[in-house]
């Protein structure tokens, strides 16, 4: 029995391996599809409004969207340095990356270490999922799950953006496992879950926004955080929103003593959540909320 589930939990991982893959397309083109839709939408408000079209920046993204067709499957993925197409064998996840060096075969520009690590990443929590339920429905959700975060993670930290093609759908997907009965949470906790995530970041959004003058967080923060109470209903927001404000805190002091911060001199809170929702996910927020207690020294 212990060796079937193994064997099935393995495949789960190599499958989310494959994932991984995938899903750095994704942090890498989906911001740029937004971009440009962005462009095209301004490009058009301009055109009717009779107002002057900019010459640089969006503009080229929508020159760039006109000249050639840009989505998650089209072009094939490309070397940004020289433009060399990827072969299927220098697409393997991890292995490529390994056998390559971390450098494109034809003119040797580094290739960064997040892509392996994002395969990693979505390979191991695919394995956990897969060795706590077993191949059932149940684990295809949680892993879907999975990837949306991971998903999230990468491309907040890369553009401070939480895109609603990824939030919403989050969203209701927990809505609805509730509603189904796959995630253990009921209905009623779901939806409480996901209005208190989304109105008590919204009042914090608000409290500071009047108190400086700034905003400290965005929109899509709210929307997130309600998702992950859809998820894992309204008993797990606070040992979430702890965790991710210790971590956070933790992580953004680092980046401050190394003068690592980036223009503007803010960290993502995107990341930090997902890392919340995770932790739920494999430790459960009881835990997480006894090890927040205890860092703080409130244990």
């Amino acid at each position: 029995m212990f060796g079937t589930l193994l064997v099935d939990a393995l495949v789960v991982g190599i499958l989310g391996l494959l994932v991984g893959s995938f899903l750095n397309v994704v942090i890498h083109r989906l911001p740029q599809m937004m971009e440009r839709q962005w462009a095209a939408e301004y490009a058009q408000y301009a055109q009717e409004s009779g107002l002057p079209v900019q010459t640089g920046g969006p503009a080229n993204a929508v020159n760039a969207a006109d000249a050639a067709p840009f989505n998650l499957w089209t072009p094939r993925s490309r070397c940004p340095s020289c433009g060399h197409g990827v072969r299927w064998f220098e697409n393997i996840p991890v292995l490529s990356w390994l056998f390559l060096r971390g450098r494109c075969s034809a003119c040797q520009a580094p290739i960064g270490l997040r892509y392996p690590l994002v395969e990693l990443a979505t390979g191991a929590l695919f394995l956990a999922c897969a060795l706590r339920w077993g191949w059932t429905p149940v684990t295809a959700l949680w892993c879907a799950f999975c990837a949306t975060l991971v998903t999230l993670t990468a491309i907040d930290w890369d553009t401070t953006l939480l895109p609603d093609d990824i939030t919403l759908p989050l969203l209701w997907g927990g809505l609805l496992a509730a509603v189904a009965g796959l995630t253990g949470v009921s209905p009623a906790d779901a939806i409480i879950g996901a209005t208190g995530g989304y109105l008590s970041l919204w009042a914090v959004y608000w409290a500071f926004r009047l108190a400086t003058g700034k905003e400290g967080m965005g929109y899509g923060d709210f929307k997130l955080f309600a998702a992950l109470g859809a998820w894992f209903g309204w008993q797990a927001l606070v040992p979430i929103i702890l965790l991710a404000s210790v971590i956070g805190a933790i992580v953004g002091i680092a980046l401050k003593l190394a003068s690592n911060l980036r223009e503007g001199k803010y960290v993502p809170f995107g990341p930090f959540l997902a890392g919340g929702g995770l932790a739920a996910l494999l430790w459960g927020p009881q835990r997480i909320m006894q090890a927040v207690l205890s860092v703080l020294g409130l244990a």
